[in-house]
């Protein structure tokens, strides 16, 4: 299965981490920017390119030491066409350079809609009598609030074509308790939806006891993410949170199993703009990325006992 893949890789690498690939432009090292911009003037085809090329040198960096990379959809939609091309070029880039990828867009629909969806970031489309997938990436968060209906599209395209799927369960917002922490007959509604993916991957379990139905569950809420750990024991968590948004290792820790697996742990924005932390030459930003992706493995081990 799908998680089975990326389980491997984070066995073989010691690092259960994924590098959030969410850039903006202004992200990007003013040097390599400015080429671009020269190029093609102030403009969304300038600004995508730019980012591609900042995207292809963190993988070159990163794809030795971290098993996988997040892609946020938002920020290369936000570039209209072009960005969304760069979201597909740095998918297949990463995908060539063997590292596992998540497409973060949050999807949910029903019925044709859904399946529209899923053949879009998970599946393929046929052209005549040629088959192409779309953008090809090997996992998509989706939103589990409309129900079954929303999810079976998805189970069909994982079970056929080795996908896994990643369904919103307890966020790391601030405000994610308004409605995730509801209780239904004494039970929190983001509980209830964890119950739901243990069902809908139940089918689906591979050979480290993970189903091709994963759940986001925040670093910030640790006691909770401790809970769903024993509530879900074939759920792989996705974990966002880490790092910028206050979520510690130590906390992180009550997520993996008892050996050290089932949940890898998202960082964004301390990865990409670790130059800018590190104060040093924007030239080696990609080192930098390098530098802050080993430290965060090293804090996250000290409390995980990987086997």
């Amino acid at each position: 299965m799908s998680f089975d893949r990326l389980i491997t890789k984070i066995i073989e690498m010691k690092n259960p981490t994924v590098a959030g690939l969410d850039p903006k432009l202004d992200y990007v090292p003013a040097y390599l920017r400015r080429s671009f911009l020269d190029e093609d003037g102030e403009t969304l085809k300038a600004a995508a390119k730019a980012i591609f090329r900042y995207n292809q040198m963190l993988i070159d960096a990163l794809c030795d030491i971290v098993p996988a990379v997040k892609l946020q959809a938002a920020y290369y939609e936000m570039y209209g066409h072009h960005g969304v091309k760069t979201m597909e070029r740095t998918i297949r880039y990463a995908r060539l350079k063997g590292m596992y990828v998540i497409t973060d867009g949050k999807r949910n629909d029903i019925g044709a809609t859904m399946e529209a969806y899923t053949a879009a970031h998970l599946g393929s489309v046929k052209i005549g009598e040629c088959e192409y997938e779309p953008f090809g990436a090997d996992a998509l968060t989706v939103n589990g609030y409309l129900g079954t209906d929303g999810i079976s599209p998805l189970l069909n395209v994982c079970r056929a074509n080795d996908k896994g799927i990643f369904v919103l369960c307890k966020t790391s917002n601030p405000s994610s308790g308004e409605f995730q922490d509801l209780l239904i007959d004494g039970v929190p509604l983001y509980a209830r939806m964890g119950d739901k993916c243990e069902e809908w991957g139940a089918d689906t379990v591979g050979q480290f006891g993970y189903s091709a139905v994963g759940a986001v569950v925040g670093a910030t809420y640790p006691e909770q993410l401790t809970e769903l750990r024993k509530r879900m024991p074939h759920t792989m968590f996705l974990v966002p949170g880490y790092g910028a948004q206050g979520g510690g290792a130590q906390g992180i820790a009550g997520g993996f199993d008892e050996n050290g697996l089932g949940a890898i742990v998202n960082s964004s924005r301390a990865i990409l703009c670790a130059y800018k932390k590190e104060g040093c030459d924007e030239q080696d930003f990609a080192g930098a990325a390098r530098r802050e992706a080993l430290r965060m493995r090293e804090d996250l081990t000290a409390y995980i006992n990987l086997k």
